[in-house]
């Protein structure tokens, strides 16, 4: 399968013309989807389906284009006069989709709530560079740092909530309220969202009227309804055959490029038995990147070497992780004191049995097939491996989340800039750091690379954190991840896809 490695593209979709097209056809697009949103609201979001619900229903300062980079979405513009100074000015008569003025002060409270401790959004590290967001008047926000930080505008594209509408005590989370493209119509858990054109939005008019995101957990049945035309658009996750046989076909078109996200193996240091370095790295060289990417993902995905993308400014290729080798690993056991004493095939020590459990979700087919795999090659070394296999909510909320896995199979997506996947996920503390890795020399490398006022400076931080982290293996980063599209060819107006995954260019705006 050819493999499109652009960051964008753009797709021109041909087929039926918009008058062959009915009313309703031309008004409605569904778009199939994995898993539910966990909320709507968006500074609470932790699952791809509440990002890419929240891209349509809120708008944020900026918005990214595909190619990363801020374009004024409710800021028409911004200046900073200093580096640790950034002042905003909003569209005039901007408005919430249920009419209500949206100011500076429904902005400063969006920051600040994200800002508090006790809301514990997860994405909070993001903005703790953020000191003091205040409203100079109604049209303009003013933003202090504690020190430069290179990547905020990259996160400013998270969606305004409304002040009043929170404190009144609406749910935001159930009962969203935003400026976006698209308003809430109706959400059935579980089964679909549901979403039309907001007539408030302050920017041009989706193509779309309505839009109707349907869950469907089974990769293979999404893409089953997607042929029987249940469905207009589907996106990643999808199973290779999948990807192959809706590549072939004529009534579809797609796109296939390299995406911003990365399947990794999450060791949780403060286990025992992975608190050791030495332990991480064996368990690692028992990862076959080459099988799980060429046989299991068929090539869609990427072999990966490193934490930063090979497509970032700080890439670099000297950095590696360690390579696939079962005698190796065997070595590394047996200098960590464990050995076959009873016969029996398992590695043992003290009398215990070198046991582990390999986890991930159900939703997602080749997951599961990469967990199993590794099951089989982990046995193959000696060790009593077993698999936890759950729906996304118990997997991520109730396990790893709480830091309860020992060996855990995920993704990240929308890596944007290397903080994205590094400050909150791998120092010590940070909101993500479902492992709990601590290496203070990290934590220094990492605040220089969110700090540092020119790029060059950020990549060499990166670089140096990324050795290190080769090294010691809180993260084994299986592959960078492939973004894949696909449209049915009746939809009578222009799609836009990126390897962000996000949805406003699946609605005919411009992203």
């Amino acid at each position: 399968m050819s493999k499109a490695l652009s960051i964008t593209a753009t797709v021109l979709l041909a087929g039926l013309s918009f008058a062959a097209l009915s009313a309703a056809q031309a008004a409605t697009v569904t778009i199939g989807t994995d898993v539910d949103a966990g909320t709507l609201d968006p500074r609470l979001a932790r699952d791809t389906t509440a990002y890419r619900t929240a891209d349509l229903i809120y708008s944020g300062l900026v918005h990214l284009t595909p190619g990363l980079e801020a374009k004024p979405d409710l800021a028409e513009s911004w200046q900073t006069p200093d580096p640790t100074t950034w002042i905003f000015k909003l569209r005039p008569n901007l408005k919430f989709s249920d009419g209500s003025p949206l100011t500076a002060d429904d902005v400063v409270f969006t920051f600040t709530t994200i800002l508090a401790k006790d809301f514990n959004a997860p994405m909070r590290a993001l903005y703790t560079p953020i000191s003091v967001v205040e409203a100079v008047d109604s049209q303009t926000v003013k933003f202090t740092l504690s020190a430069p930080y290179a990547p905020l505008l990259s996160y400013l594209d998270i969606g305004i909530v409304p002040k009043a509408l929170v404190e009144g005590g609406t749910d935001i989370a159930l009962k969203p309220v935003g400026a976006g493209p698209m308003k809430l119509t109706s959400w059935t858990r579980g089964s679909d969202i549901k979403l039309e054109a907001n007539p408030n939005y302050w920017g041009e008019r989706p193509k779309a009227d309505k839009v109707s995101i349907k869950i469907i957990g089974d990769g293979s049945a999404r893409a089953q309804a997607f042929e029987a035309g249940d469905l207009d658009i589907i996106q990643s996750p999808l199973a290779p055959q999948d990807v192959k046989r809706l590549e072939a076909d004529s009534r579809f078109g797609h796109v296939i490029q390299a995406g911003l996200g990365v399947t990794y193996i999450n060791f949780n240091t403060k286990d025992p038995l992975l608190s050791s370095l030495k332990m991480r790295r064996a368990f690692s060289m028992l990862i076959d990147q080459s099988t799980i990417v060429n046989d299991i993902y068929q090539g869609v995905d990427e072999v990966a070497s490193s934490v930063v993308l090979p497509s970032s400014w700080a890439y670099s290729a000297d950095v590696k992780q360690p390579g696939f080798g079962i005698e190796g690993a065997k070595a590394l056991f047996k200098e960590e004191g464990w050995s076959d004493t009873n016969g029996d095939g398992i590695l043992d020590k003290g009398g215990k049995p070198l046991a582990v459990t390999l986890a991930t979700h159900s939703e997602d087919s080749n997951r599961v097939q990469t967990i199993e795999f590794l099951q089989a090659n982990f046995q193959a070394a000696g060790i009593d491996a077993k698999t936890q296999i759950s729906d996304w909510p118990s997997f991520s909320t109730n396990y790893v989340q709480k830091s309860q896995h020992q060996i855990a199979l995920l993704g990240w997506l929308n890596i944007v800039d290397p903080d994205r996947l590094l400050f909150a996920q791998l120092t010590t503390g940070g909101s993500t750091n479902w492992g709990s890795y601590s290496n203070p020399a990290v934590d220094d490398l990492l605040k220089q690379g969110r700090s540092a006022t020119t790029q060059a400076d950020r990549a060499a931080a990166y670089q140096k954190a990324a050795k290190v982290l080769a090294d010691e293996l809180p993260y084994y980063i299986v592959s960078y991840q492939g973004y894949q599209l696909f449209y049915s060819k009746r939809l009578p107006f222009e799609v836009q896809a990126t390897s962000r995954g996000n949805m406003r260019g699946l609605i005919g705006l411009k992203d």
